[in-house]
């Protein structure tokens, strides 16, 4: 791992796993850290399920890794996670525009009225430098969740192909 440069308190680093070069944010005493720790190679290690901060925050990587395709407005953003089956039901609008504007306030996304010369104005959403390290923080928190997902399925797997008491 070599550090890279720093921006706003957040230093960025590149790391080497599974034969890509990443660069991922080393957040010092930052409360909303998603990552707990790194392993001996760097890579961002999460505390597993731990809770995140509330419900809103499982939004919140699914909003980013959208905008990462481009910038979008909210109700696109909506029909997106809809497809995905993100909830089950309906995606609360209100929901999505509320992450959104969090995720505006934290400097992750930038949005401004669209120049649409047909149709209402919309605003636009972007995911600016900072919104891209927190994407990459959050791909490591996925990984990390699918890592555990995938041992539970291995010991389910087995118990099951034993006899059952």
């Amino acid at each position: 791992m070599t550090a890279s440069s720093t921006d706003h308190g957040r230093a960025t680093a590149s790391v080497r796993a599974d034969d890509a070069d990443l660069e991922v944010g080393l957040v010092d005493g930052d409360s909303d850290a998603l990552a707990s720790d790194r392993d001996a190679k760097g890579v961002p290690v999460h505390r597993g399920w731990a809770p995140l901060g509330g419900r809103r925050r499982w939004m919140e990587p699914f909003v980013l890794v959208l905008l990462a395709g481009g910038r979008a407005h909210g109700y696109s953003i909506t029909a997106q996670l809809e497809e995905m089956g993100l909830t089950g039901t309906p995606v609360d609008i209100g929901q999505v525009y509320r992450t959104l504007r969090e995720l505006e306030e934290s400097g992750y996304v930038t949005s401004a009225w669209s120049n649409e010369r047909v149709g209402p104005q919309r605003r636009e959403y972007e995911l600016t430098a900072e919104g891209y390290v927190a994407l990459d923080e959050w791909a490591a928190v996925m990984k990390e969740r699918a890592r555990l997902i995938a041992e539970f399925d291995a010991g389910y797997l087995e118990a099951v192909t034993n006899p059952r008491p």
